[in-house]
This record gives C-alpha cells, sequence and structure tokens, in this order.
C-alpha cells in the first residue's frame, strides 16, 4: 500500500510496489507466504497471478504455486493454477466456513475490491500491509464505503532497508 492508503493507481498500476524492495523485504514476505494454509482471492486477482506465477523464477513463486488457493467468484467455472477450489456462495458464509477448517491462516490477496469487501463485512483478523515510500495521490485505496471506522490496533511494526515497513493490524 501507499503511504496515502491506495494499493493500486488509478488504473490498477502495480509497478511502483517493485521499486521498493530489498533481499531482507523479499525474504521476509516470502516467509509470510510460505507459513499460510491457503492462499484466498477473487477472480480477477486469481486469472493475473495464473497468468504469471507458474512460469515464474521470483523468490515467490514456489509458495504461490504450491500452497492451496480459494478463489470467491460466482463466475470462474474452470480454475487450472492450482491446487483451487472455487466457492460461489454468500462471502461472508464461504469465509466462515474456510476459517472453520482445520489448518494454517488463510492469506487474503487483492485487488482492492475484494478486500474492501472483507473489511466491510467484518472478516479480516489480521492486517498485513507492507507500506511503501510513494505517495500516489490517486488510486484504489485499501478501504472504502466502510459502514463504520475500521478501528484498528496496531500489534507489529517491520521497517526494511528499502524504506517499505510491514505492519500488522487487528480489529479492536
Amino acid at each position: 500500500m501507499s503511504l496515502d492508503g491506495f494499493v493500486g493507481g488509478p488504473n490498477g498500476e502495480l509497478d511502483w510496489i517493485f521499486k521498493n524492495t530489498d533481499e531482507e523485504s523479499i525474504k521476509f514476505g516470502v516467509a509470510q507466504i510460505r507459513d499460510v494454509g491457503v492462499h484466498a482471492m477473487g477472480s480477477t486477482t486469481y486469472r493475473a497471478m495464473a497468468a504469471h506465477w507458474p512460469t515464474s523464477t521470483e523468490p515467490w513463486a514456489a509458495p504461490m504455486n504450491e500452497i492451496p488457493k480459494v478463489v470467491f467468484s460466482r463466475t470462474l467455472k474452470e480454475a487450472p493454477w492450482g491446487p483451487v477450489r472455487i466457492l460461489d456462495g454468500k462471502l461472508a458464509d464461504e469465509v466462515s466456513r474456510l476459517k472453520a477448517e482445520p489448518g494454517k491462516d488463510i492469506l487474503a490477496h487483492g485487488g482492492a475490491s475484494f478486500a474492501q469487501s472483507l473489511t466491510r463485512l467484518g472478516l479480516v483478523d489480521e492486517y498485513w500491509l507492507l507500506v511503501h515510500p510513494i505517495a500516489l495521490g490517486a488510486g484504489l485505496p485499501m478501504f472504502k464505503d466502510l459502514e463504520k471506522p475500521a478501528e484498528l490496533k496496531l500489534v507489529d511494526v517491520k521497517a526494511f532497508p528499502s524504506g517499505t515497513v510491514h505492519k500488522t493490524y487487528r480489529p479492536r
């Protein structure tokens, strides 16, 4: 996310994210991704990741390809980048069932509208925000159309040489 709260540029641009990485932040991010039980996402993010990760040689590729994925979609019928399950019921119901399953944490990947829906429905137990040292001025906000303010408690902070800061928040 940018300093001013955007997770993508006005047209969904993400190139600014990759300008602020360093070896330490990459290792940290890979460890976080590897330590979850399932990657959850909407169909737009799934399609973008399915087009990228299977052939990637980036450090994140192995855990992205190996860890099971869950796609929340009413339109997606096939999902060849697996292992994957497609869940097409009401988001709150499907997430509640998913949380009730045994295993490690669920990591929800954006897009912005998916993240906003999870927040609006009160389904996020913990936010892992990697804040980049850039202000975009406009773009896709992380938090939007909330019925009430999302009151959060800071539980961890880690700064990296590149200037990015990882912040962990939990709802109060």
